[in-house]
């Protein structure tokens, strides 16, 4: 039976930008293995497989090479490819049945809002093959579910980096996300997320990131909404609401392929 699949640019208002991912909606339950040799046919940074259930649906998140626990821009992705075929309507609330539990996603105007668990950090000392993998100074280091966060002392330095990914790989924490204040009124702060140890070099928008730097943020900044920019080469925006132990993340998707698979 031919499988629906979908290739969708996640927190972008125009094709080929933000995040791709690859979202797959099955028809009945595959195996661990398929779905991860999808994902690897796919070679997006993550591809999302969705089983309908009673109360929502499974989802499950493959990068070419793991699965992950967690994955913001395939979620919104998958909850866009559900508006986008009539499965998610305006007033609705989906349910994702997940491995971080229950996370929902709905409408609200525009944009697509999903509702995260917060993923604060906790402060570390700075650590040496850290700073050396990044190559530039660190004003505070944390560690959380995800990885590390770091920051620098300005957007200048996040958006230069050039990270030796092969001594980040190295690292204990699968991970790192480096981050400062804004240089522009239009965003509170921009970030770059690296994962090489899981197959991602540099994720163009990472939503799980933003349920670390939220919180982080939060504490820094003394408030609790925030409209942050991935300045990565592809770029993207993200609305943040952190309240309630929860992390609330408004963007928006294109659809850029349809198919199905055969395999």
């Amino acid at each position: 039976m031919k499988v629906p699949i979908y290739q969708v640019d996640a927190f972008a208002t125009e094709p080929f930008t933000g995040n791709m991912a690859g979202v797959c909606i099955l028809n009945e339950p595959k195996s661990s293995k398929w779905m991860q040799h999808v994902a690897e046919e796919m070679n997006v940074s993550e591809t999302a497989f969705l089983l309908k259930q009673e109360n929502g649906y499974n989802l499950r998140w493959f990068t070419p090479t793991v699965e992950v626990d967690l994955c913001g821009h395939a979620t919104l992705a998958s909850a866009h490819v559900l508006k986008e075929t009539g499965l998610l309507k305006k007033d609705e609330t989906v349910k994702f049945h997940t491995l971080s539990g229950i996370l929902t996603a709905k409408l609200d105007g525009d944009y697509i809002e999903l509702n995260f668990p917060s993923d604060p950090a906790e402060n570390i000392e700075i650590p040496e093959m850290l700073k050396e993998a990044l190559g530039t100074d660190i004003c505070r280091a944390g560690k959380s579910r995800l990885g590390y966060i770091a920051e620098v002392e300005s957007e200048e330095i996040v958006r230069k980096l050039k990270p030796d990914f092969k001594l980040l790989a190295k690292l204990p924490l699968d991970g790192t996300i480096v981050t400062s204040l804004s240089s522009s009124k239009n965003y509170d702060f921009v970030s770059r997320f690296f994962a090489p140890s899981i197959g991602l070099d540099e994720d163009p928008v990472t939503g799980s990131a933003h349920c670390c730097l939220g919180p982080y943020w939060k504490e820094k900044l003394q408030k609790n909404e925030f409209v942050a920019f991935q300045a990565s080469r592809r770029g993207g925006i993200l609305k943040l609401k952190v309240a309630g132990g929860r992390v609330y993340i408004k963007g928006n998707a294109v659809t850029v392929i349809k198919g199905e698979l055969i395999a």
